[in-house]
């Protein structure tokens, strides 16, 4: 099955949002309605605000279901905040996150570039693994 991603632009930066990945946490919309409201369609309009307002919010999606796609902009961001290590944190009774930029190879050998969190599925329960989805908090996860 062929994945889904999907790109918006305001021609500055290219958002892209690929849905497989998305736990529907609420994170964007909430925090940059003008920008990403699930009711519109389409539900991603980059236009209107600073492309660095974007690229803030973008970076506190907990699933990594959103990025930024622009090699020049990626780069910029990550000579401003370096990553020198990797901080993984288990949070109680629910995902691993990994902290800091990493490749993660699906069991197709398909490569995904993951720039600052990605949330792993402990429970067992996530159907978007290796990513977790939120299922530890309906399965009663304890761990």
């Amino acid at each position: 099955m062929k994945e889904i991603i999907k790109r918006y632009t305001n021609g500055e930066i290219t958002i892209v949002w690929q849905p497989s990945k998305c736990i529907h946490s609420t994170v964007c919309f909430r925090g940059l309605p003008g920008v990403f409201d699930p009711r519109r369609r389409p539900w991603i309009t980059p236009e209107g605000v600073t492309s660095e307002t974007i690229m803030e919010q973008v970076k506190k999606c907990p699933s990594g279901a959103l990025s930024i796609a622009d090699i020049a902009v990626k780069q910029k961001t990550e000579m401003e905040n370096p990553t020198t290590s990797t901080l993984i944190e288990v949070n109680a009774n629910g995902p691993l996150c990994v902290h800091g930029a990493l490749s993660v190879k699906d069991a197709q050998g398909n490569m995904v570039e993951m720039l600052n969190k990605t949330f792993f599925c402990r429970c067992g329960a996530s159907s978007n693994k290796p990513y977790c989805d939120g299922s530890h908090k309906k399965n009663g996860f304890q761990g």
